[in-house]
């Protein structure tokens, strides 16, 4: 079971580095505006529920691309 546990991390760890620079690059760029529209829709004028449900959205958003990575389309517009 170790050595199951130990291939697997292997084969993740070896996966991660073959990712590029560019790809970081594009994920990033796709998390940081959603994080600081999730926080920035506190100042707006509206009610609370409204609030609520753009920091749901917005911040779910960034979680995606944050553990999701870049999405195909990304990669495509960035020509990675």
């Amino acid at each position: 079971m170790k050595q199951r546990l130990a291939q697997w991390f292997s084969h993740i760890k070896r996966w991660l580095q073959s990712l590029s620079f560019r790809t970081g690059v594009t994920v990033l760029a796709l998390c940081v505006p959603c994080y600081i529209l999730s926080f920035a829709q506190m100042a707006l004028p509206i009610s609370a529920t409204a609030k609520g449900v753009l920091r749901f959205i917005l911040f779910g958003a960034a979680k995606t691309f944050q553990y999701g990575g870049s999405p195909s389309w990304a990669l495509r517009v960035t020509g990675a």
